[in-house]
C-alpha cells in the first residue's frame, strides 16, 4: 500500500473528515448559542438581567415575562390564529400565481414574453410609493381591517418570478412539452403535471422565503388594520414593547404601576420571550423544504 509522509491515504482522509466535521460542529454551535442564550434570558429574573446582563447560568428562574405577555392571552391567540392563516393562504396562492406567471415567459414561443418579463423587473427598480399603495388598498379595493390586506401586498415578488422563469426555461427540456402537446396535452394540464411536478425544488425554495416573509412581516398590520381583531403576532409583539418601553420611560406611570403593586414591567426579557414567541411555529416549517431547498438556491448555477 502506497503511503504518503508515512501515513495511509486513509489516514489523510479521516484527518480531512475530523477537522471538517469539526468547523461544521463548531459553526452550528455558533448559530445555536445565540437561539439558546434568547430562550435562557426569556426565563430568568428581570432584576438579575439589568444588574449582571445576559447570562447562560441564569442566577433565578422567572416566568413573570410569559405571565406578564399572557394576561391577555386571548388577543396572543387571535393574533397567532391570524398570522398562521395569513401564513399558509399567503404562500400558498402566491407561489401558485408566480408559478402561473412565470411559466409563460420561460417559453419561447410565447411572442410578449420579453414584454411582460418586463413588467416584472421594472417593479424590482420603481413603485408608486407609500401614499398610492395605501389608497389602492384602502380606497379603490376598500380592504382596511380585512386579512386580504395583509395577504395581497406580499403575493407577488418580482424577484422570486424572475427565479420560477430561470428554473423553467433552464432545466426543463423543451422536447418534453412538445412530446406531452403531440399527446394530446392542453397548456394548463402540461404546466400542472409536468411543470410543476419537476419545479419542486424552486417551487419549495419560493415557499419557504413567502412564508418567512409572511410570518415576520407586521408592517402591513400597522397600515392597514386599526382594531385589535384582525392583528398578527408580529405587529402584536412589535406594539407590547412599544408600550413597555413607554411605560417604564413614563415617571408618573411607572410610579403608579409599583403603588398598585401590579406585576412590575419586565423589559429584557419580555423582549426575549417576544422573540421566542414569535420564532418557535416557524422554525417547524423548516423540516418540510428542507428536502428540497439546497436544490432551489443553486438553480441556474450549472447548466448543462
Amino acid at each position: 500500500m502506497v503511503r504518503v509522509n508515512g501515513r495511509k491515504p486513509n489516514d489523510i482522509s479521516n484527518t480531512a473528515h475530523f477537522i471538517i466535521n469539526l468547523f461544521f460542529w463548531f459553526y452550528t454551535a455558533v448559530c445555536i448559542l445565540p437561539l439558546l442564550l434568547v430562550i435562557i434570558v426569556s426565563f430568568s429574573d428581570e432584576k438579575a438581567v439589568l444588574l449582571n446582563g445576559y447570562s447562560f447560568l441564569p442566577e433565578s428562574f422567572s416566568l413573570s415575562a410569559y405571565r406578564f405577555l399572557f394576561k391577555d392571552w386571548e388577543q396572543i391567540l387571535r393574533s397567532f390564529g391570524v398570522s398562521l392563516v395569513v401564513t399558509a393562504v399567503g404562500t400558498i396562492i402566491s407561489v401558485i400565481i408566480m408559478a402561473m406567471y412565470a411559466y409563460p415567459i420561460s417559453r419561447k414561443d410565447f411572442p410578449h414574453k420579453n414584454v411582460f418579463s418586463f413588467f416584472m423587473f421594472f417593479t424590482m427598480l420603481f413603485n408608486g410609493g407609500l401614499v398610492p399603495w395605501y389608497l389602492v388598498y384602502t380606497q379603490m379595493l376598500n380592504l382596511k381591517n380585512t386579512l386580504a390586506a395583509l395577504i395581497l401586498p406580499l403575493l407577488v415578488s418580482a424577484f422570486f418570478v424572475l427565479m420560477l422563469r430561470t428554473f423553467f426555461s433552464g432545466t426543463i427540456p423543451p422536447a418534453l412539452m412538445e412530446s406531452a402537446k403531440i399527446d394530446g396535452a392542453g397548456e394548463f394540464r402540461i404546466f400542472a403535471q409536468i411543470i410543476l411536478p419537476l419545479s419542486l425544488p424552486v417551487l419549495a425554495t419560493v415557499a419557504l422565503f413567502q412564508t418567512l416573509n409572511y410570518w415576520n412581516d407586521w408592517f402591513t398590520s400597522l397600515v392597514f388594520i386599526t382594531g385589535s381583531k384582525n392583528v398578527n403576532l408580529q405587529y402584536l409583539m412589535y406594539k407590547t414593547m412599544l408600550d413597555i418601553q413607554f411605560l417604564n420611560s413614563n415617571t408618573q406611570a411607572l410610579q403608579a404601576i409599583n403603588q398598585s403593586g401590579a406585576l412590575q414591567l419586565p423589559t429584557e426579557t419580555a423582549r426575549m420571550a417576544m422573540a421566542v414567541l414569535g420564532i418557535g411555529p416557524i422554525v417547524f416549517a423548516y423540516p418540510f423544504f428542507q428536502k428540497y431547498f439546497v436544490k432551489g438556491l443553486t438553480v441556474g448555477a450549472v447548466k448543462g
